[in-house]
């Protein structure tokens, strides 16, 4: 029963996601239809909590505030609705829940910030040491 499972969860699975955490700061963009029209929302937050891992099941909730009002949305990655799913910034956290921000302002809230770096490989490399050898 479980080959039958894996066979279901391959099929439906859309796209590759990023090593998403709690704590990191997304972009999500998602496709709205208006009318007959249909274009991309970008929602940026804080991720608060990843439910059911990665799966076809899994699914994260995003918080940000906008206009001085708490806005939590939930987003299941392989949703077709879902376009993708940048990765931003990634924070420093204990915790695999972080619904205690949702009664933090201001400083309190703010987490430990890391700019997130991507690899660098190949000829790319060796820019980047000549780069650093420069300064």
């Amino acid at each position: 029963m479980s080959k039958i499972v894996q066979q279901f969860n391959a099929r439906h699975a859309s796209r590759q996601i990023p090593e998403v955490r709690s704590g990191d700061t997304v972009r999500v963009m998602q496709r709205i239809k208006e009318g007959d029209k249909t274009r991309l929302q970008a929602f940026e937050g804080l991720v608060i909590s990843i439910r059911h891992g990665k799966g076809i099941n899994g699914m994260m909730t995003v918080r940000k505030i906008s206009f001085g009002v708490g806005v939590e949305r939930t987003f299941p990655f392989h949703a077709p609705t879902v376009e993708k799913i940048e990765l931003l910034r990634r924070a420093k956290v204990r915790r695999a829940k972080l619904f205690y921000v949702r009664y933090k302002s201001g400083k309190k809230a703010r987490k430990m910030r890391g700019e997130l770096v991507p690899p660098v490989t190949g000829v790319a490399q060796e820019q980047h040491d000549e780069a650093q050898e420069e300064k």
